[in-house]
């Protein structure tokens, strides 16, 4: 599978890497340049007598390189795809040397050892659910974590009822309200409640209507407040999706163990990556071929901008999810190796319509899911005064986006004039576009964070 420039300058860890391997993009600083249906593979010639062996599975993309950088994927991997991309002439067609051989070898017996072991977890899982904790102790550390909890949502009822008896006027003078109660809620063991006090704080004085919105996010925490006070009367989805909320993790090996599990190929729909004090945060959304699913994997990493498994939107591959517990779950792990397959696009894309009642029901069953997935066909790009928005072609009604002056004019471009599908992130006000496509198109926003 071959990717695009703009598919590979996606995979860069960060700006300088990308463009540092731009300038790699000239084919007389390879001396070779080699392909076939698993990998790609070249060396490149840096500043030493002996050049970089720089090397490529297809299946990821992964990438492996014999320069010192510490980041991932480095400037020559992204170069040579780069290469490939703009100049496919340069590759040809020859049998895998030692070096790139064994790599993938390494890689297969990796796989099928990590497969061996989450089979080794699941049995042990088992064995574990069938022993007999100390009940005691168990109770112990619950009961504890559920006093830290009840009286730091019994702190947060009283701050937001003084902040509706003072008003909302004086919120814009306030900025230090938000961050104090946050760390509070972290001390009593509630992260999902500071994560929200954040998000709220940051649409104080944001807009004409941020007094609406506010007052909004403000009452679902209160209606966060009440369902924890008739948690052992809720059915256990609905716990499971409040505990998430609150921000009470479910273990990873309890969701593989337990987890629903569904097997297809998935189509990547669109990623998005945020940075915030250094810790990267991905969401990849995917889209059963066969199920009709939607999944989230969300990962995390620290320092710099590495993920374990890279993602090319618009391509399939054939994975085994583990969905976590919920109401609607959408949440998902990935129980195997990837196996990439085609590019393609949703048969048969949604009305506005329907995209509103799939977006009205998802939210009727686990109300504090933020973002939510929302995907929606034939949609014109249009200005909307100083914004950008969708448009149906017949009944012109418009659907507000999230999106920079510049991809807008790009995404009207690529579209021109005529009606997309486009999926992206729903925040409950605008959409943030992540993809778009046409028949024989599919259209990414720039690789920088949003």
């Amino acid at each position: 599978m071959q990717l695009s420039v703009q598919e590979v300058l996606k995979l860069s860890p960060d700006d300088s890497s990308a463009k540092a391997a731009k300038s790699l993009v000239m084919p007389g600083k390879w001396p070779r340049l080699h392909q076939d249906d698993r990998a790609v593979w070249g060396e490149c010639q840096g500043s030493g007598s002996k050049p970089y062996q720089v090397q490529v599975d297809q299946t990821g993309p992964t990438f492996r390189c014999s320069c010192p950088s510490r980041k991932f994927p480095c400037k020559h991997g992204l170069a040579l795809l780069l290469l490939r991309a703009q100049h496919p002439d340069c590759f040809s067609v020859a049998e895998q040397p030692t070096w790139v051989s064994e790599w993938l070898e390494s890689r297969r017996k990796r796989v099928e050892k990590q497969t061996a072991k989450a089979a080794e977890t699941a049995l042990e899982g088992e064995s574990a659910a069938k022993s007999t904790p100390d009940p005691v102790a168990t109770v112990r550390r619950e009961s504890a974590r559920l006093d830290q909890m009840r009286a730091g949502l019994a702190e947060l009822e009283r701050w937001l009822g003084d902040r509706l008896r003072q008003g909302l006027a004086r919120l814009p003078n306030q900025p230090e309200l938000w961050n104090e109660l946050a760390t509070r809620m972290v001390d009593a063991k509630l992260p999902g409640i500071a994560y929200r006090l954040h998000r709220i704080g940051g649409w104080v004085n944001r807009g004409e209507q941020w007094p609406a919105r506010v007052l909004g996010g403000l009452g679902q925490l209160y209606i966060l407040v009440d369902a924890f006070r008739r948690l052992s009367a809720l059915p256990a989805p609905v716990q499971a999706d409040l505990h998430n909320a609150l921000g009470v993790t479910v273990e990873r090996e309890t969701v593989l163990n337990t987890g629903e599990r569904i097997k297809d190929d998935w189509l990547v729909l669109g990623q998005r990556i945020e940075e915030e004090s250094r810790l990267w945060s991905r969401r990849v959304w995917l889209w059963g071929i066969t199920s009709h699913r939607t999944a989230l994997l969300l990962d995390h990493a620290h320092g710099i901008r590495r993920f374990n498994q890279n993602y090319v939107t618009s391509v399939c591959v054939g994975l085994t999810l583990a969905f976590f517990p919920g109401n609607a779950p959408l949440r998902a792990l990935v129980i195997d190796e990837a196996r990439v397959g085609n590019r393609r696009s949703p048969v048969n894309p949604p009305t506005l319509d329907e995209s509103l009642n799939t977006l009205a029901n998802a939210l009727a069953a686990n109300p504090w899911q933020w973002p939510q997935p929302f995907l929606f066909g034939n949609g014109i790009p249009c200005r909307n005064g100083n914004g950008w928005g969708l448009q149906t072609p017949f009944d012109h009604r418009l659907l507000p986006l999230t999106v920079s002056d510049d991809n807008g004019w790009l995404l009207l471009a690529e579209s021109g004039g005529e009606p997309l599908t486009v999926f992206g992130e729903w925040d409950g006000e605008t959409l943030h576009p992540l993809s778009a496509w046409a028949t024989d198109l599919f259209w990414t926003p720039e690789a920088a964070p949003a």
